[in-house]
């Protein structure tokens, strides 16, 4: 395979969304491709010298080149319309810890089976990151011609593109679950935010009652049919 060859968004994904000591199961889950296909690709950087499966997990070894994906992988983004599903790929490869949160919690957790006050045009992506990560993200996201704002959601009128990164800066650690390849606040966490505003959450708090027999008395139906 020559050097050339290396340069395919997909290779890039998986040296991007790698973090040291991930499963090629999690990596597949981060990226949303196949096992398989990034077994196949794991395989030959692995063999080039840019990464190492060890017992241990999957290891960056060669940082330049995750450099130089980087740099492809940004001026891919600014040059097409991000989807939303781009919108969920693009912080694994930040390098950095977050955890989705607020809108994007129910959203997580109901495995995409519930969506709130966003549309195509305005699509605010939420996560929590660590208060001393801030400038780092606000320039991860500026490579990828990506707008942020800070702790609240703007006027979709002030913001130029349609997916934007609302961070909320967080002091200490930052409590992660990891469902379907995200990481996100745990589930009792994000049920304690959509029980402070429940009447808008009500949809979703029944999906999660009924998904891990949480016992939240949530019957969002139930209410609909009597009324």
């Amino acid at each position: 395979m020559s050097m050339t060859e290396f340069m395919d968004p997909t290779a890039a994904k998986v040296v991007l969304a790698a973090q040291r000591g991930d499963s090629i199961n999690r990596i597949a889950n981060k990226v949303d491709i196949s096992y398989s296909w990034i077994y196949d690709w794991i395989e030959r950087l692995a063999d080039a010298g840019f990464i190492a499966n060890t017992d241990d997990g999957i290891h960056i070894v060669d940082h330049e080149m995750r450099r130089h994906y980087d740099e492809m992988m940004g001026a891919l983004y600014r040059r097409d319309c991000l989807s939303q599903e781009d919108a969920y790929l693009i912080p694994h490869f930040a390098g950095m810890e977050f955890a989705y949160t607020e809108i994007d919690a129910a959203y997580v957790w109901t495995q995409g089976g519930y969506q709130i006050a966003r549309s195509h045009d305005d699509y605010p992506v939420f996560i929590n990151v660590h208060d001393q990560d801030v400038d780092r993200w606000i320039s991860f996201f500026e490579q990828y011609g990506i707008e942020t704002v800070i702790d609240e959601r703007p006027d979709a009128s002030d913001m130029e593109g349609n997916i934007y990164y609302v961070l909320f800066p967080t002091a200490g650690g930052i409590e992660t679950a990891w469902t379907d390849g995200n990481p996100v606040i745990p589930l009792g966490e994000a049920v304690k935010q959509m029980m402070d505003n429940r009447p808008a959450y009500e949809p979703a708090l029944e999906i999660i009652d009924e998904e891990y027999d949480m016992d939240l008395d949530a019957s969002h139906h139930d209410r609909m049919t009597a009324d």
